[in-house]
């Protein structure tokens, strides 16, 4: 029998996050539209996966699949990494990408005929679909206890994270009066980064799994996933006719190198503190409500809690900062 608790923790994060955005966007398309795409958004990823299940049959008839992973593996490390590497770049990114592409484009092309769309809403179309596609995502993971509760929870926003990019060049292509060839172009260039960036992400997430030395590796998940949360806030503002935030403000090479030394500085500290009070997470989600109440345990959650928080804070202040430098030199 279906556990109705895991459909409900799987739909309704990405819905709050759906609803989140509809209410940021002015002039955002009717919500039974928006729906409609998140429900588009979970057929395209039972779609992928079929696509990812028959890709490894074909894949492995023709060119012995198996075999070429086991291959790179031996060749390069004592560990199959390489071969998840090529996995995750010709199979996950590819199909899922595409996949949610697919979602995106072929209503929007029937939309297009009939109404004007502005930039913002085939931008908010591509986040639906992306949101249903972590929906079916989150389903299939709880489902077979494959990934925590708290897990599935943070990486909600990861797939609108992943496909903002040609959601864009999508959005400005086709609110365009001069669809120009190299506008083309750029969807598919955007298409492209958001498969790489998805393979990056699946890659780091699952370096521990293969070596300690490549243990180290998960310590750059978050901070990328959090710069990659950046870009999908700069262009949902681009998209909306609003400046993006400027962050590198100076003019020397010096004071540049300076302030991109302080970026990388804040993502480090705020990625890791998020990653922090993650695992934090993971560690005490199987504990019994009365086991919270113990004084070691409490005192363990209370103590990694502000050690993150620091962490978290500091980041926070290096950004204000460098936002009121910027600031304080265009005003």
């Amino acid at each position: 029998m279906v556990d109705f608790s895991l459909i409900l923790w799987a739909v309704i994060p990405p819905l709050l996050l759906l609803g989140y955005y509809y209410y940021r966007v002015p002039f955002a398309p009717p919500l039974l539209r928006l729906l409609m795409f998140f429900s588009i958004g979970a057929i395209s990823g039972l779609l992928a996966l079929r696509l990812e299940s028959n890709f490894e049959t074909v894949a492995n008839w023709i060119v012995d699949w198996e075999g070429i992973k086991r291959y790179l593996a031996i060749s390069r490390f004592a560990s199959t990494l390489p071969g998840a590497i090529l996995r995750q770049l010709v199979e996950v990114g590819l199909i899922e990408e595409g996949c949610k592409l697919a979602g995106v484009l072929v209503p929007t092309y029937y939309l297009q005929r009939t109404y004007r769309l502005l930039p913002s809403t085939v931008f908010l179309f591509t986040i639906a679909v992306a949101l249903g596609f972590t929906a079916e995502e989150n389903w299939i993971y709880l489902f077979n206890d494959t990934a925590s509760i708290p897990g599935r929870t943070i990486s909600t926003p990861v797939h609108a994270m992943f496909s903002a990019p040609w959601g864009y060049a999508l959005a400005m292509y086709i609110s365009s009066k001069n669809r120009l060839r190299q506008d083309r172009n750029l969807i598919f260039r955007a298409w492209l980064n958001s498969v790489i960036c998805h393979a990056l992400v699946n890659i780091l997430s699952i370096a521990c799994g293969y070596s300690l030395a490549l243990c180290f590796l998960s310590y750059g998940l978050f901070p990328f996933l959090l710069w990659m949360f950046w870009r999908l806030e700069q262009l949902l503002r681009k998209v909306q006719g609003k400046p993006v935030i400027t962050l590198i403000s100076e003019r020397s090479p010096q004071r540049r190198y300076w302030q991109r030394s302080l970026v990388l500085f804040a993502l480090v500290l705020g990625g890791n503190a998020i990653f922090g009070l993650f695992l934090l997470a993971n560690k005490i989600s199987p504990l019994s409500p009365s086991k919270l109440f113990d004084s070691y345990i409490l005192w363990f959650i209370f103590s990694r809690f502000l050690l993150n928080l620091f962490f978290g804070v500091l980041a926070w202040a290096i950004y204000r900062y460098l936002r009121h430098s910027a600031r304080r030199r265009y005003f």
